[in-house]
């Protein structure tokens, strides 16, 4: 089972998530993908995360799960993945929040949603509550970066996650341009439906 995590003012209609489940329906397990909606606020966020957790965990206790975040969702699954010793897979992941969401301080639109929220300085407080500061066994990790991101600095990414087996594109964007060719390998990273062994 895998939670995929999207980023900040996205939502489960974004482009990855839409290619992770369409890709789920074409092999046949849709219902091994979850793609939560997430709140803009951190500790709102969080707990919406860990209701998917507890609630995977009640009905299949001892099959795997794993993390795939995009962006922010990146920093929220390297928390998650310390705290219940999962595989996590992080696309373009935001490092540092606190500095990164102070440049967007102020009314936002979520145009997947149509939410309207404002984003405070209470909220960048909540970061520090998901911050991890060592990444223990990293061979759980799998880091994808593109070093085209207009967005994030990767050479941030790839300081923090220094230890982790990466993927490092040339070019690129955010978004993570071409990530439907990388379906397999994060599937079977993952260990659902391995059509691809990782190296």
């Amino acid at each position: 089972m895998l939670i995929y995590i999207h980023g900040f003012n996205s939502s489960p209609g974004s482009y990855k998530a839409t290619l992770l489940k369409s890709y789920a329906d074409k092999i046949n397990i849709p219902d091994k993908i979850e793609v939560p909606t997430l709140s803009f606020d951190p500790a709102t966020a969080m707990k919406q995360l860990l209701s998917s957790v507890h609630r995977y965990q009640r009905g299949h206790a001892i099959r795997p799960l794993c993390f795939i975040g995009s962006s922010l969702g990146g920093y929220y699954a390297t928390w998650l993945a310390e705290k219940f010793d999962s595989r996590v897979v992080l696309i373009n992941p935001v490092v540092k929040p606190q500095a990164l969401f102070a440049n967007y301080l102020g009314k936002h639109k979520n145009f997947h949603t149509g939410e309207e929220f404002i984003l405070g300085q209470e909220h960048l407080q909540h970061f520090s509550e998901y911050e991890v500061g060592e990444i223990t066994r990293p061979e759980r990790y799998l880091l994808m970066l593109q070093t085209g991101d207009d967005v994030l600095d990767y050479n941030l990414a790839l300081e923090k996650y220094a230890a982790v087996p990466s993927i490092v594109e040339e070019g690129g964007g955010h978004e993570f341009y071409g990530f439907d060719r990388h379906m397999d390998t994060v599937l079977a990273f993952c260990g659902i439906n391995c059509l691809k062994e990782y190296s």
